[in-house]
């Protein structure tokens, strides 16, 4: 294996920790990576370095290191760093269409071993989701790209997926700690085929290799029982935890009131708010990588309750042609949209049919089109009006299930392809809305959604806070004075909350929630220099928290930074070559 280490201060005047290279090639962002986590690694040990790296010979503290790719190879000479990047150049050209980066810059390879004695290259490729749908592109152009190699005869390429986790786990309840997107299928009006989008979506996403749950919190209407038909059709309860345990159908996880055997459901609304909050809440769904919440119609009590107590990641949105669903569907997009939920398709149902060669469309055209030009979402799926489509849904077996090559379930997997490709996207532009920049000692904000891109000094930010702590919520009085603020105040780590804020820990131990809305309203710098990775002090570990970085895993922040000046320094190394 490889031997990386940190020299510490018995080698620097300025106690800033040094990487010392035995053998693997390295980038700037790397060290800045480094040595914004060393302080919170662990397993210190000693090793003698010097040979071979001009420096002296001397035994110094050292500790093992966090890798966001991992590499081993079967010696540490010049030719084996030629190696390792040869292939990394030939990977940085394989882009993911849905960041707009490479897979090297992206931190998809993993476990990169090479040995020039045999020319034998393995690595493995994690990718965001097992449901990525380019990943058969991704292993094919892998191998393809490596095997061009001069030196290499023989390629071993294996795919896997990001464990199953939100965004952020503070505050998301111990059943959905381990649920990595939740996707809200809505329409806030009855009878336009939701539940029938909902559990297709769903079964579409299964066959797409992605472990997969379904919530029907329809209390008074449950849907689910009939659409699905698993062996057990009552829900379990765990006596020691009080947890519920989900049934399953063809590997789906479901859980509804209707599997809940209490017949009717005749209640009030804070009761039906209740009863959701435990059914979704206290379910041990497991390891998901997306959780279908078929919304009931309407946009009152029980929208807001899923809402609030769960992190959505995005919602779908479905209609009918007809002017009457579109005035109802309307009021939905404006609640997600108030909430900070992303709309990031449009389903019109039961648009049309094929008769004698032509096209009918016998509820007229618009309302899926309208709801995508006054709300800007950009993707939109058309159903077609088929009794194969409504008789799957009644015999208790989803249409992409009975009939996977049928025009209905081309449509639903276009649409599952569109879900997996957003979220990404959500997933990644919300863990990057608000970072630091130690070098020039701003925060920068990049709102999600927008193009829009600017910093802001870290005091003024601290200064503005809106929470009881800072702001007499009676009297409206500041209690936070200007001067118990110091100008050259940094925070110590920054995390988003949701699709809307970030929170940020300041070195008094304050936790500031700082909405998107407001950091736009405040005072900008302006003629803001690069940021830059030289002069990274070690006493800001913005990318990682302890709680949430381990030996042997980084955050999704950090990963990004790293791979990202991979990719920079392997497009250097490719060009410095063709000339």
């Amino acid at each position: 294996m490889v031997a990386l280490c940190v020299v510490l201060s018995s080698f620097s005047s300025s106690c800033t920790p040094k990487l010392v290279n035995s053998g693997k090639y390295f980038t700037t962002a790397m060290i800045q990576r480094y040595n914004v986590l060393f302080q919170r690694i662990t397993n210190s040990m000693s090793l003698r370095i010097g040979a071979g790296s001009g420096l002296p010979s001397k035994r110094v503290s050292c500790v093992r290191l966090v890798q966001p790719i991992s590499i081993t190879s079967k010696a540490t000479n010049n030719a084996e760093e030629d190696a390792v990047r040869d292939v990394l150049t030939a990977l940085s050209t394989i882009i993911d269409p849905d960041f707009g980066t490479d897979i090297v810059s992206c931190g998809f390879i993993k476990d990169l071993e090479t040995d020039l004695s045999t020319g034998q290259v393995s690595f493995r490729l994690e990718l965001t989701t097992p449901a990525c749908p380019v990943k058969d592109m991704f292993e094919q152009q892998a191998k393809e790209n490596v095997a061009a190699i001069k030196w290499v005869t023989k390629v071993n390429v294996t795919v896997s997926a990001q464990p199953s986790r939100p965004l952020v786990a503070d505050g998301v309840p111990i059943g959905l700690q381990r649920v990595s997107n939740i996707i809200a299928v809505s329409s806030c009006k009855g009878g336009v085929g939701k539940s029938t989008v909902a559990v297709n979506l769903a079964y579409s996403l299964a066959g797409m290799g992605a472990k997969v749950g379904i919530f029907d919190a329809d209390i008074y209407g449950p849907s689910l029982p009939t659409m699905v038909n698993p062996e057990q059709r009552v829900l379990q309860m765990v006596a020691e935890t009080k947890s519920i345990l989900p049934t399953e159908y063809l590997g789906v996880k479901l859980v509804s009131f209707g599997f809940a055997d209490q017949g009717s459901a005749i209640m009030r609304g804070p009761m039906v708010s209740g009863v959701i909050n435990q059914l979704l809440t206290t379910t041990e769904w497991g390891d998901l990588d997306y959780l279908v919440v078929d919304f009931p119609p309407g946009t009152g009590d029980i929208q807001l309750t899923l809402c609030q107590i769960v992190p959505l990641t995005a919602a779908v949105i479905v209609t009918t042609p007809q002017k009457l669903a579109f005035i109802d569907v309307a009021k939905g997009v404006r609640m997600f949209s108030k909430l900070k939920v992303p709309c990031v398709a449009v389903v019109e149902n039961m648009c049309y049919f094929d008769a004698d060669g032509k096209r009918y469309y016998p509820f007229g055209k618009g309302s899926g089109h309208q709801v995508v030009q006054q709300f800007g979402i950009s993707h939109l799926f058309e159903l077609p009006i088929r009794p194969e489509l409504s008789a799957a849904g009644d015999n208790g077996i989803p249409e992409v299930v009975q009939n996977p090559q049928g025009e209905a379930a081309n449509a639903f997997s276009s649409l599952g392809v569109c879900v997996v490709q957003q979220c990404a996207k959500l997933r990644q532009q919300v863990a990057t809305a608000v970072t630091y920049e130690p070098s020039i000692r701003a925060i920068r904000v990049k709102i999600p959604g927008t193009q829009e891109e600017f910093f802001l000094h870290p005091a003024t930010v601290r200064r503005n806070d809106r929470s009881a702590q800072s702001i007499d919520e009676w009297t409206g009085e500041q209690r936070l004075r200007y001067s118990d603020i110091p100008e050259n105040i940094e925070p110590q780590i920054i995390r988003p909350l949701g699709n809307y804020a970030a929170t940020i820990t300041w070195p008094d131990g304050f936790n500031q929630i700082a909405p998107f809305d407001q950091l736009q309203a405040l005072e900008r710098l302006v003629d803001v220099p690069e940021p830059t990775n030289e002069n990274i002090r070690p006493t800001t570990p913005i990318l990682a928290s302890k709680e949430n970085t381990s030996e042997g895993q980084t955050s999704e922040h950090s990963g990004l930074t790293a791979a990202a000046s991979l990719l920079t320094h392997a497009k250097a190394l490719k060009a410095a070559k063709a000339t």
